[in-house]
């Protein structure tokens, strides 16, 4: 048997307690109680003093002293003896404090995949800096009074079906008011049972990355190019080629490989034939309504392509059908999917740019075979949306708030844009050519010959204009010099204010 501890003197001047502390006096009690356990100033299996006397001699509470031993024993430093005073526990030695003359043992780094995760470019933009964030609506103009109101409606009357985590691939009300919306607006065509709701688009990108792809796959993705949706591609361990697109020449699908050397510059000069890239994708992502960031739109020959070479490599196609309710000449195009009859197009829409970025809130349509497997994926990741906010966004729609919404903000955009290009070519017209795109709450400014778009980004931000740099969009390819700049959150005297702004951070940058 161990050897019952040679009795010690308690340390009381180790227990003091500041009654002036906002902290109760028996966590106080506690913190002491710990350290003089952790540090063994008394060793394991010393008895405490008993509740009564502690308390005469600290002149608290027998409560305060039972509270803070009730707490010890629950945490397992005290071992309670029935009729006995309780007794420190032998606890092992742990982690110390590192001595402060010596280094610290450097922590074990991430996995591969994690330093990956962590190098991802992002850009999310800070508060008030609304001049001129790429694809940022505008927050003045939304119903918020009828939003609340809807929030607080599904809340008072929701039922137990809105406070569980049921119905995981999306609340089934919201789910039909989407196929409908998609359908009128998009021309898509989906049942209910093939939408699933997701935390924004960035989750659908970063699960759908999981679940087609393996590591050493081939993704084609247009250069420029959404750098989220590739950033979840490269986490997920695929090699990433460049479908190139420009304001002229639109998409170049490639099919032949030879004809992507002038591209990549990445060819090997050996023969070996492992030496050579995989051309064939597994999977392709494009943004054909309005394409990120250069706003244009996919011609029907190019869509028609597009099928025919993920026929072809049998490929699965994810259409991000970023901003394609926005369109200012014409009527919106119908997305790819509704052309789609082989079931490869994965269609995913957000409602960040309709209503607002923060209600994270999203949606893809997926094939019906992947949709009848795709709820024990949400299960594992719990890539789902709250359930209350779904409820309150179906009645939103059905009850005809979102087209009214929608319909006004076209027509306040429409004249922001007309104003913005405006001013940008009387006062930037000599630094700043911007792009004719015909869609989208953003555009293109590409830079004269010069101007560091990353250098000009970094001087607009300290006078609190938030502006995202174009080079930033090419991984693969020699950058264009340029800026995205989104107009649709400022109103007429923020957008005079913020193209001033601008061309102070250009004149620094250009000395």
């Amino acid at each position: 048997m161990r050897p019952h501890p040679k009795p010690q003197a308690f340390p009381l001047d180790m227990l003091a307690v500041n009654r002036a502390s906002p902290e109760h006096l028996s966590r106080q009690l506690y913190h002491g109680l710990v350290a003089i356990i952790r540090d063994r100033t008394l060793a394991p299996g010393s008895e405490l003093p008993s509740t009564r006397a502690l308390a005469a001699e600290l002149g608290l509470g027998r409560n305060t002293i039972v509270a803070a031993y009730d707490q010890l024993v629950t945490e397992g430093y005290l071992a309670n003896r029935q009729g006995a005073r309780p007794v420190i526990v032998d606890l092992p030695e742990g982690p110390r404090e590192t001595p402060a003359q010596a280094a610290p043992m450097p922590l074990r780094t991430p996995s591969r995949r994690g330093e990956e995760l962590l190098s991802q470019p992002y850009h999310h933009g800070r508060p008030g800096h609304v001049a001129f964030h790429p694809g940022m609506p505008d927050h003045e103009s939304f119903p918020f009074g009828v939003w609340g109101r809807l929030v607080a409606r599904r809340a008072s009357h929701g039922g137990e079906t809105l406070f569980g985590t049921y119905d995981v691939t999306g609340h089934p009300a919201l789910k039909e008011a989407i196929a409908g919306y998609l359908f009128s607006a998009r021309g898509v065509r989906c049942r209910p049972e093939q939408i699933v709701v997701t935390t924004g688009a960035q989750a659908a990108f970063d699960l759908l990355a999981r679940l087609l792809l393996d590591p050493g796959d081939t993704v084609w993705m247009e250069e420029p190019g959404y750098y989220g949706a590739k950033a979840a591609f490269t986490v997920a361990g695929a090699k990433i080629l460049p479908i190139p697109v420009d304001q002229e020449r639109g998409w170049r699908f490639e099919h032949d490989p030879e004809k992507w050397e002038p591209v990549l510059g990445q060819r090997s000069c050996s023969n070996k034939e492992s030496d050579a890239p995989e051309f064939s994708p597994r999977l392709i992502y494009v943004t054909p309504a309005c394409q990120h960031p250069l706003g244009i739109t996919m011609r029907m020959e190019e869509r028609l392509r597009l099928l025919d070479i993920a026929e072809t490599a049998n490929a699965w196609v994810i259409e991000d059908d970023f901003d394609g309710e926005y369109r200012f000449q014409g009527r919106p195009v119908p997305a790819i999917q509704s052309m789609d009859r082989a079931g490869r197009v994965i269609y995913v829409g957000t409602f960040a740019k309709l209503l607002f970025p923060a209600l994270r809130i999203g949606f893809m349509v997926l094939p019906p075979e992947l949709a009848g497997r795709i709820v024990n994926a949400l299960s594992t990741t719990g890539q789902f949306a709250p359930l209350l906010l779904q409820a309150a966004l179906a009645d939103f729609i059905t009850e005809g708030h979102m087209s009214r919404h929608l319909k006004r903000m076209r027509r306040i955009y429409a004249q922001r844009r007309q104003l913005f290009r405006e001013i940008v070519a009387e006062r930037l017209r000599d630094e700043i050519t911007l792009s004719p795109a015909e869609a989208g709450i953003q555009v293109v400014g590409y830079l004269k010959a010069g101007i560091d778009d990353i250098k000009v980004s970094q001087a607009a931000a300290k006078r609190a204009i938030n502006v995202s740099p174009l080079s930033k969009y090419f991984q693969n390819t020699a950058p264009t010099q340029g800026l995205v700049l989104g107009y649709a959150a400022c109103d007429a005297a923020q957008t005079r204010e913020g193209v001033e702004r601008l061309a102070a951070a250009i004149r620094e940058t250009l000395g």
